[in-house]
């Protein structure tokens, strides 16, 4: 029943495709619009199923554009690889350096010694240790480096107490390694592929937009991140903390896996004297306005500063940690080639094959032929449709890859925003950071799925808490756009934006 399954799945995207073609003329006057489509539905179709690998299905767009005339094989091939791809890699890189030599595990732990010993203290530090890290490495990677930390506390705790007692408890901490991996990630361009697809797909749609700086995302981003972890704590806590006294958990716990891993090496104080120089070079290196007041960024002081972006950065400080020399092994420097193809190298094709959809979106008029049917939404007030559309991409996302949902949608809500007259980025953030948080089934983020895999959390478990969490987020998305969102990235409602207009 499986292969007929998989067959099908196979079969069916590309038979759509073909009979949305035979069946629909969406614009006589453009046979491409309809093309484009057709591949839109195809690529949707098999991303959705996963009929394919999501990067297999990623390089649709070099086969079928040229073949159906939407764009040319010449035309096509760079958008794969360009400058947010490059600060993928760069911010990967050093990310791996940090996974090389354990120095990710070290900044974990350290973390949850400054919070004691409380189970609600406990707690606190897990998803602080998680968002951190995940603001920087990919959430898959910090789920999968915290959940072995977290299972050697609660097996310590089943030694000590009473296993019924600590079952409760320990469903808390993997749902808040979970979540707060997706929640820290949002904070970030680096910190989940929706938000680097948003950055690009934003060029690509509007080529005169404004550039999402590694600083606006954060100064905007960020204080979500706060707010909604504080308020997951306050769930979890409520929900998931022991109401016993006699639940206590030695904090030597956490010194004794931080002592095993010795003193800080060599290789660990180069990375990460690395990193903490790469986000400070990231958030300086555009001009900060704040209000009347600009704080002027370092790239100013090169001759062609414009010329100089984030992904600029990132590569220049993962090249680093190649040439410099480990002093445990002379043969090996900090970052070796092995570690480095490590690379999610699928993530990267999706990447491209999104930003690839993206363009044919533009090219053949499709964004501009949707935006045409969504003009009927311009009767509800802005906040109605952004919390709407949070609320579309959060349930969708349950089901799908938040990447794909991320390049499948954003080329739409472009459109959609071009035609009732509202700033793009008034729509396509909220979309963007909604993609992330998706929290009810175990198939919606890999975190989830970890923490699904630890056979500690039952389904039920996520969905009872998910459920809120999604309907939270939308409503913070929502707020947060209007209210910090307008300021950072200069919205107006009242007025649109001339960029968008070319």
């Amino acid at each position: 029943m499986k292969n007929k399954s998989a067959i099908l799945k196979l079969i069916l995207g590309p038979l759509f495709s073909i009979i949305f073609l035979l069946l629909f003329d969406l614009d006589p006057q453009n046979p491409l619009v309809t093309k484009t489509a057709a591949i839109a539905i195809w690529m949707a179709f098999w991303w959705v199923t996963e009929a394919v690998p999501l990067a297999v299905t990623a390089l649709l767009p070099i086969v079928l554009y040229p073949t159906l005339g939407v764009m040319s094989g010449k035309d096509v091939a760079p958008i794969y690889f360009n400058h947010i791809i490059f600060l993928f890699i760069g911010g990967f890189l050093v990310a791996l350096a940090m996974r090389r030599w354990e120095l990710h595990r070290r900044i974990a732990l350290r973390i949850l010694m400054i919070f004691g010993s409380k189970p609600h203290n406990i707690l606190f530090g897990f998803m602080v240790a998680t968002a951190f890290l995940s603001m920087w490495i990919s959430n898959t990677a910090t789920t999968m480096m915290m959940v072995p930390i977290a299972l050697s506390i609660v097996y310590k705790l089943e030694e000590i107490l009473d296993a019924d007692k600590v079952k409760k408890f320990s469903i808390g901490i993997f749902l808040g390694i979970a979540y707060s991996a997706s929640i820290g990630g949002v904070a970030t361009l680096v910190g989940t592929p929706p938000n680097l697809s948003f950055a690009r797909i934003l060029i690509i749609l509007f080529p005169n937009a404004p550039e999402i700086t590694f600083a606006s995302w954060l100064m905007y981003a960020f204080p979500i991140s706060i707010i909604f972890l504080l308020i997951l704590w306050a769930i979890l806590s409520f929900i998931f903390n022991p109401k016993t006294t006699e639940f206590e958990i030695d904090s030597d716990i956490f010194y004794k896996q931080y002592n095993e891993l010795g003193p800080i090496t060599f290789e660990e104080k180069v990375v990460l004297i690395d990193f903490i120089l790469l986000a400070v070079l990231w958030v300086s290196r555009a001009n900060i306005v704040i209000g009347n007041f600009t704080i002027p960024g370092w790239s100013q002081l090169f001759p062609y500063p414009n010329y100089l972006n984030d992904g600029t950065v990132a590569i220049a400080m993962a090249l680093i940690l190649f040439v410099i020399p480990s002093i445990k092994d002379k043969k090996q420097r900090i970052l070796d080639w092995d570690t480095a193809a490590k690379l999610p190298w699928n993530i990267v094709l999706l990447f491209g094959g999104g930003f690839a959809l993206a363009s044919g979106f533009k090219e053949s008029g499709l964004a501009g032929w949707l935006g045409m049917q969504l003009q009927g939404f311009g009767v509800f007030h802005p906040i109605v449709i952004v919390i709407a559309i949070c609320l579309f991409v959060t349930f969708l996302t349950e089901l799908t890859s938040n990447t794909a949902t991320a390049e499948m949608l954003l080329p739409i809500i472009g459109g959609l925003a071009i035609a009732i007259k509202i700033n793009p980025l008034f729509l396509m953030i909220p979309a963007t950071i909604s993609c992330s948080f998706a929290f009810m089934l175990p198939v919606a983020t890999p975190p989830n799925a970890i923490i699904f895999g630890t056979d500690r959390v039952k389904i039920g478990d996520m969905v009872k808490i998910g459920l809120w969490l999604n309907f939270i987020g939308a409503v913070l998305i929502t707020i947060s756009i209007y209210l910090i969102g307008k300021m950072v990235f200069g919205i107006d409602l009242a007025q649109f934006p001339e960029w968008a207009l070319n």
